[in-house]
Parts: C-alpha cells; structure tokens; sequence
C-alpha cells in the first residue's frame, strides 16, 4: 500500500502492525532460513576491486575500510567454500562489523556530520 500523506505514514504502521498482531502473526525463525554465501574466493575478489578504487583515488581510506567489512559480512565471513550459511550467522557478522565501525573516529565524525549536514562526509 502507498501512504501518499507523510502525516499518515505512523497511524497506517500502526494499525497493519495491530492486525498483524491480531492475526496470531509470529517472525520466522531466523535460524530456519539460510543464505548462499560465497566465501573467501569472493571476498578476495571485493578485496581486489576495494583497492583498485582505493589506489585510483576513487575512496578514502575509511571508505576502504567500510568496504572491506562490507565484503567480510556479504561473502559470510571466513567460510573457506562457498556454502549455505544461517541467516543469523550473517546478522551476527554484520552486528559485529557495525559495532566495530561505530569504535572508528572517522565514523563517528561521519554520522555527527550526517545527522547536523544532511549530507555524507569524505573523510
């Protein structure tokens, strides 16, 4: 459903989350759903192409470093072969990969700007 007015947008949630709820409507078990995940072969492939754009002058540092974790959290970490992984194991690597950003200066500065700027940061 399209909510045209933005003023709408929180009562509409709220009632498709209340007959939800009224439904009997439980979230699927996380641990029950998997993902293909490609592994080390391709994380060294993102790795590659991380540092191409780094050494063009494409990225920053810090952009390198993000893309990195990104890379780690997509290809699920360090499976040595592609594989079926859990859906969980790559929320946990993801939750693991953001909290250790969140500890980075340069992400902090980013986020500070962001929510003041209502723009990015390169830094």
């Amino acid at each position: 459903m399209i909510v045209l007015n933005d003023l709408d947008l929180v009562g509409h949630a709220k009632r498709q989350a209340i007959a939800l709820a009224e439904g009997g409507y439980t979230p699927p078990d996380p641990n029950a759903r998997s993902v293909y995940a490609i592994g080390q072969r391709g994380k060294a492939v993102l790795q590659s192409a991380i540092e191409h754009y780094r050494w063009g002058k494409y990225i920053s540092a810090h952009d390198a470093l993000i893309a990195q974790k990104l890379a780690h959290v997509l290809c699920g970490g360090d499976l040595s072969v592609p594989q079926w992984a859990p859906e969980q194991y790559l929320l946990d690597l993801e939750r693991e990969a953001f909290c250790s950003l969140l500890g980075e200066k340069k992400t902090q500065e980013r986020i500070a700007f962001m929510l003041k700027n209502n723009k990015p940061l390169r830094n």
